[in-house]
């Protein structure tokens, strides 16, 4: 049986401007973790007060995601790594807060619990699937991952969430956080929990974690992402999992010019899968906006793609459904003409 579990959490690093693109305005990016869990267990915010869209108008990638659980019918869980607003879904609760900006000299000081925690979760989740799929949902995560990377020794640039990706602002921040940190890169190459406590967010340190109990107990393990998901893979790496591990990607973020995410997977010893939707020309505004860069991944897009594609799903079939939820959840919005999805 596949289970897709969501990880969302948050991070005070998202509240720098220019970093992310996961919410209309600070205030409401706050929600976006818990909005886009509500998407994906009921199919529409339940607790949180609107749809997640970026400041241009572009939806949640979590749009996507529903769009294929109403075609395949996977499993969901969604694991609470320290959501700053809480979700009406039901979650397990591996971290009691979000990180800290990642400038702090420390950015999460529970990184061992919750790596802990989440690692006991794994081996649970291991008892009733043999295939499990990561996800995750954190505004300002590519920064934190990229922090995360230099405390590994690791220089590969991360992907972003805007079209236009701020890698300037984002190592400038990173290097404030080493700074802050009183740390040399590469300092924690062989420690990847003190690598995530000085310069990452609790979504990395539960990501590693379930990976290592899953993966203990025999269980495949897809991580559902981008750069984000290909750090974590390294965490697992790093810690020790010999586990295979595959990244499952949107060709979005495989052909960014800007980011690494090949040299990433690489280095954590991982297979790539990216699954292109063919969003390119297609006269809607959710997948012209994809297409154009903006909400590259997230909440598991491209592992959600790949199990449409594994089940026998084309994407014209989930580009379809994409329409559904999309009219469902944005019905107030400029829709796109009907016609071929």
């Amino acid at each position: 049986m596949t289970r897709f579990v969501l990880l969302a959490g948050g991070t005070a690093t998202a509240g720098i401007d220019g970093i992310s693109a996961a919410g209309a305005d600070p205030e409401l990016m706050t929600h976006t973790p818990s909005a886009d869990a509500e998407i994906l267990v009921h199919g529409e915010p339940t607790g949180a007060p609107v749809v997640p869209v970026s400041p241009s108008g572009c939806p949640t990638p979590a749009v996507v995601t529903r769009a294929v659980r109403e075609l395949v019918g996977f499993e969901v869980s969604v694991v609470d790594a320290g959501l700053a607003a809480p979700a009406a879904a039901p979650t397990t609760v591996v971290a009691d807060d979000p990180g800290r900006d990642v400038r702090e000299p420390v950015a999460v000081p529970d990184a061992a619990d919750i790596a802990a925690r989440a690692r006991e979760h794994g081996c649970d989740l291991a008892t009733a699937t043999d295939d499990l799929w990561l996800a995750e949902t954190v505004p300002g995560g590519t920064t934190t991952a990229l922090g995360t990377l230099a405390a590994l020794g690791e220089t590969a640039p991360v992907s972003s969430s805007l079209a236009a990706n701020p890698l300037d602002l984002k190592r400038r921040v990173v290097e404030a956080g080493v700074d802050a940190s009183g740390i040399e890169r590469g300092i924690h190459a062989d420690d990847p929990v003190a690598a995530v406590r000085a310069m990452g967010d609790p979504t990395l340190a539960a990501t590693l974690g379930i990976v290592q109990g899953a993966t203990e107990a025999g269980t495949e393990v897809t991580l559902a992402g981008g750069t984000q998901q290909a750090t974590a893979a390294l965490l697992a790496r790093r810690a020790g999992v010999d586990a295979d591990l595959t990244v499952a990607t949107t060709a979005f973020v495989a052909e960014d010019e800007s980011a690494a995410l090949r040299e990433l997977t690489e280095a954590a010893a991982a297979s790539l899968r990216v699954t292109d939707p063919s969003f390119d020309g297609r006269d809607h505004p959710a997948m012209r906006a994809y297409a154009a860069g903006e909400a590259k991944e997230g909440v598991g897009m491209g592992g959600a793609l790949a199990l449409a594609d594994e089940d026998g799903h084309g994407m014209a079939a989930v580009r379809g459904r994409i329409r559904t939820v999309y009219d469902r959840l944005l019905a107030d919005t400029e829709h796109a003409p009907a016609g071929e999805p």
